[in-house]
C-alpha cells in the first residue's frame, strides 16, 4: 500500500489513469450522494433524453443515507452502503462521464467492464465508520429527490475524506487480490 494521495473533484481521466488498486485517498471538494432509488431516477431521466439533476461529469457518487445532522454539524453519520444495488444503474452513469464510486463490499462485471471503457475508479469507505468518515464533510445540502429522505441526493463539500482504492481502471480488485493473498492452497 503506498502513502495517501490527494485527489480534488471533479475527476479527470489523467487523475483516475494514476489510480491503484490499495491506494489510500484523501478526498477534498464535491462529491454527490446517491443509493439505489435516486440511481433508478437519474437513469430513467437519462433514458428519456431529460436533464439530469445535477452534472455527473468528473464526478465521484458516495452510495450512503446519511442520519440528520445534530446541531453544529453539517452531516450526522455518513457510513457506505452496500454497492451492488447500484450494479444494475451504475454503468449507464459512467458512460455518460461519472468518474468514479465510494461504497462498500465489490461491484458487478458490469460496472467493471463500464470503468475499463471510460475510465472511473471504484473507492472502498470504510463500513461501520459513519461517524468518523463524517468529520470530513464540511457541508451538505439536498440537491434532488428530497422525498427520498436520508436517500435524497446531496451535494456535499469534503476535506480529506478517506478512502481506499478497490477496484482502477486497469482492472485491478482488491478484493479478488485480498483472497487470493490469503487462500491456502
Amino acid at each position: 500500500m503506498s502513502d495517501r494521495i490527494n485527489i480534488t473533484t471533479p475527476l479527470t481521466d489523467e487523475v483516475v489513469e494514476s489510480l491503484k488498486v490499495g491506494d489510500l485517498v484523501q478526498i477534498t471538494g464535491t462529491i454527490y450522494t446517491a443509493r439505489d432509488a435516486a440511481h433508478k431516477r437519474l437513469v430513467d431521466l437519462l433514458d428519456k433524453g431529460e436533464e439530469l439533476p445535477f452534472d455527473v461529469k468528473g464526478q465521484l457518487i458516495y452510495f450512503v443515507g446519511p442520519t440528520p445532522a445534530k446541531p453544529g454539524q453539517a452531516i450526522g453519520s455518513a457510513g457506505p452502503t452496500s454497492s451492488y444495488r447500484m450494479n444494475i444503474y451504475t454503468p449507464r452513469l459512467i458512460e455518460v462521464g461519472q468518474k468514479g464510486m465510494i461504497g462498500k463490499s465489490e461491484m458487478g462485471p458490469e460496472v467493471v467492464a463500464a470503468m475499463k471503457k471510460h475510465k472511473a475508479v471504484y473507492l472502498a469507505a470504510v463500513g461501520g465508520a459513519g461517524a468518523l468518515i463524517s468529520k470530513s464533510i464540511t457541508a451538505s445540502e439536498v440537491i434532488a429527490y428530497e422525498d427520498l429522505g436520508a436517500e435524497a441526493i446531496r451535494k456535499m463539500t469534503v476535506k480529506d475524506f478517506p478512502a481506499i482504492v478497490a477496484l482502477d481502471c486497469h482492472g485491478g480488485n482488491l478484493y479478488q487480490e485480498g483472497k487470493a493473498k490469503y487462500s491456502k492452497e
